[in-house]
């Protein structure tokens, strides 16, 4: 995990649907995309920490929601770093051929939200996050790009509102620190 001066950073996650197995010829761009996007998160100005599958180079592997679905859960110490990363480098290639390989979305498939700093958040914890902008729409506990809020107006919210299930529960597995961005 990148060290960091900010007191909340931002986490993303991201789920795509396959239109083929990633074994399948037709996925192979995207697949040998997969490395070099995933070497420019992580040595991006900004990025602190990817999920990436134990003894992968990526959580491509990992499929907690659905078999054909690929995640990709990230931290980053601004939005602006995120927005740079995905709009500004080598993703944006990834990102305008992405009708090639996944379905087209007909609910959100991506979600913010705002951590502390040194916070690693499990699937569980995004796919919740995920859930409840898809349920209630955009909120200081989960949004996307074009509807934001500050970590400062997040933390005001959260301050009045009860916890929820998963964040009174104490985390029993944490994803160990390394690097992904897939998707």
């Amino acid at each position: 995990m990148t060290a960091s001066t900010h007191a909340a950073h931002l986490a993303e996650l991201n789920v795509a649907t396959l239109r083929h197995p990633l074994d399948d010829p037709r996925s192979a761009p995207f697949v040998e995309m997969l490395d070099p996007v995933n070497a420019a998160a992580d040595s991006a100005p900004g990025f602190v920490w990817r999920l990436v599958e134990d003894g992968a180079a990526d959580a491509t592997g990992l499929r907690p929601a659905g078999e054909n679905v690929i995640v990709n859960l990230s931290v980053w110490e601004t939005q602006e770093a995120l927005r740079d990363f995905a709009y500004r480098s080598g993703h944006l290639d990834a990102m305008r051929r992405r009708r090639e390989w996944f379905e087209q979305h007909v609910e959100a498939h991506l979600v913010l939200w705002w951590v502390p700093a040194g916070h690693l958040p499990t699937v569980g914890e995004a796919l919740e996050r995920l859930a409840d902008l898809r349920a209630h729409g955009p909120s200081p506990r989960a949004f996307t790009f074009d509807s934001s809020y500050t970590a400062a107006e997040a933390a005001q919210h959260l301050r009045t509102m009860p916890p929820t299930q998963s964040e009174q529960a104490a985390p029993s597995a944490r994803p160990e620190p390394a690097g992904d961005s897939a998707v």
